[in-house]
């Protein structure tokens, strides 16, 4: 006979959510690292599901490119390979450049206020936890997502938006995974002005131009140190 409680999990849109909310930030953290096997039964113990809500989590993070299905034998973790950086830094560049050609061509006051106070906020918070040895700060990255997404969000295109969305989450698991946050020789926090500077004062081209090398130059950093941790 069901287990009545795996009945009622199942019908729960709000457990399955959750869990699957859970999941995808455990992922994206690279606590979840990429090839690990996505067994059910301890998934389920582990979040505090059944086995209902579960899968329904699962599938949707195969869906969104997170896990992989395998035939008969459940889920696993998304690879991360080295070799996929370089095609997911060429997708960023062409969509959000996209994206923020048409945020300076139809941005307004509004618009300019929202960069000008995006980049003041990033600027007063630091970049790492401990003064020692580089610890990433959590408020930092979020501010530091706001930025990018205040850079964009004039564009009029939702959909281009969500996608800009997915593929900056993933980026970010690569930066986890890596674990390289600071990066020698590097002003992260002048790139950003420059960028924001072209972007306000509507040159479209430079703006691109300096978030394309932005982006580049992460991806460098990045899969150096992930080709060091294959090596």
């Amino acid at each position: 006979m069901p287990d009545a409680t795996l009945l009622s999990e199942g019908r729960d849109p709000t457990l399955a959510t959750s869990v699957h909310r859970r999941l995808r930030e455990d992922i994206l953290s690279g606590r979840l690292p990429p090839g690990l096997k996505l067994k059910l039964r301890d998934l389920a113990e582990s979040y505090g599901a059944g086995a209902s809500p579960m899968r329904e989590a699962l599938s949707k993070l195969a869906a969104e490119g997170l896990a992989e299905r395998l035939e008969h034998r459940g889920f696993r973790v998304a690879a991360a390979a080295p070799c996929q950086l370089e095609g997911l830094i060429r997708s960023r560049v062409l969509a959000e450049c996209a994206a923020l050609r048409e945020s300076i061509r139809q941005g307004d006051a509004a618009w300019e206020d929202s960069v000008v106070l995006a980049e003041h906020r990033l600027n007063r918070v630091a970049r790492s936890l401990d003064p020692h040895r580089f610890a990433t700060n959590p408020e930092w990255e979020a501010c530091h997502r706001h930025f990018h997404q205040v850079l964009l969000a004039a564009c009029g295109a939702p959909p281009l938006l969500a996608f800009c969305d997915r593929l900056r989450e993933e980026a970010q698991r690569y930066r986890a995974l890596a674990n390289t946050m600071a990066y020698p020789d590097r002003d992260v926090a002048a790139e950003h002005a420059a960028i924001a500077r072209a972007s306000l004062n509507r040159e479209a081209e430079a703006a691109s131009a300096l978030l394309t090398q932005h982006y580049e130059r992460t991806g460098a950093f990045v899969g150096s140190d992930l080709g060091r941790q294959a090596g």
